[in-house]
């Protein structure tokens, strides 16, 4: 190796280095915001989880009083509103594209016209790319939208549904499953399909609904898409620091195998240099006696 050749190794060993310490600090990072995400996603879950056995509460007391409009196969589907939840950051291996890739496989199957609401940039830019009209987009990072916000933004999607602005609303995300997975998950908030576990119908008992089974489903429903959406937005956060301290763990791991198959390089190189010169130096004594 040359001297020219060892000066090149020894500016990517400084710029592996380099970029190691980056992916590594973003790696400790998204690791502490992995551990706060995970305690919000679990308090979420639960609050999730008592809404969805009311509502279906509702549905085993009396189905008949249930608006139908809310009931799935009772309307015609021409308007399909998509709820695409993605980050606003890259950097964290296929999390966005597994997303995005879930949304046109749906548009493929789906003959009805699509709209969208988009929570996060990246998949705004993208459908925004493809010409799809875009109702109302979110560009605050998921992980820092709050109850309170996501209760506002629910609103105008029951309101819309229940006008006809569209027949159907589809949230699309990828969810948290553990620190190693993600899932993409495809839920319809709108019209309702609920069904009741076995243990569930054991516990039924009738129960008497004030003002009216009606004004409270209408009351549920609304709590349903937004407390639905919101565990939706927590579980995208957390599970994007889980993927992005995968990747970035990964990332680490690489540059530290360069760094040591290029400083292994330098090292021969180096020595190769010592050796030659040495030689040089006995050759030229010997010459001389």
């Amino acid at each position: 190796m040359s001297q020219a050749d060892t000066q090149t190794v020894k500016r990517r060993i400084k710029s592996v280095t380099s970029m190691e310490r980056i992916t590594n600090a973003m790696r400790l990072l998204s690791s502490a915001k992995l551990n706060k995400a995970k305690a919000q996603y679990e308090k979420t879950n639960a609050n999730f989880h008592l809404i969805e056995h009311m509502i279906a509460e509702i549905f085993h007391d009396a189905q008949e009083d249930i608006p139908k409009d809310f009931l799935e196969g009772e309307r015609e589907i021409n308007k399909v509103c998509y709820i695409v939840i993605t980050s606003n950051k890259g950097l964290c291996g296929g999390f966005n594209s597994n997303v995005i890739r879930a949304v046109e496989e749906s548009l493929a199957e789906e003959e009805a016209e699509p709209v969208m609401i988009t929570i996060g940039t990246k998949g705004r830019d993208h459908f925004m790319r493809q010409g799809i009209e875009v109702l109302a987009q979110y560009n605050a990072p998921p992980e820092t939208i709050s109850f309170i916000e996501t209760r506002e933004a629910s609103r105008p999607i029951v309101e819309g549904y229940a006008r006809g602005d569209y027949d159907k609303v589809v949230l699309i995300y990828n969810a948290y499953v553990s620190s190693l997975e993600q899932e993409v998950v495809k839920k319809t908030l709108l019209p309702l399909e609920v069904t009741l576990e076995d243990e569930f119908m054991h516990e039924y008992h009738q129960i008497d609904y004030e003002p009216s089974l009606e004004e409270v489903f209408n009351a549920l429903v609304g709590k349903w898409v937004e407390t639905t959406l919101y565990g939706a937005i927590v579980s995208s956060a957390t599970g994007e620091h889980a993927a992005r301290r995968t990747a970035m763990e990964a990332a680490t791991d690489n540059a530290r195998d360069m760094l040591r198959d290029l400083t292994l390089s330098f090292n021969r190189a180096r020595q190769s240099a010592i050796t030659d010169e040495i030689i040089e130096v006995v050759s030229g004594s010997e010459a001389q006696h």
